[in-house]
């Protein structure tokens, strides 16, 4: 029989701790990609809300017969 053990070289036990690292840092950035996600869902749900609920007062606040359509701007006269 040989006189090796079968433990790995240096070089392997490198490649293997930076392969862990990786994982590690890929879970953790993979956790705060998805806590900014939903952060930026809720800020929009809640900005959402906050709009739909200024649209309604403002609808509520004007006459029932107004136009809300913008008006047209009016023609410059022509320069001779």
């Amino acid at each position: 029989m040989s006189g090796k053990k079968n433990e790995p070289s240096a070089a392997s036990v490198e490649r293997a701790r930076r392969k862990l690292i990786e994982l590690q840092e890929g879970a953790r950035t993979m956790a705060e990609v998805e806590r900014k996600g939903i952060a930026v869902r809720k800020n929009m749900e809640r900005l959402r809300a906050l709009r739909l609920a200024r649209e309604a007062d403002q609808a509520d606040a004007a006459p029932a017969g107004a136009n809300t359509a913008p008006r047209a701007k009016a023609k410059a006269p022509k320069r001779s």
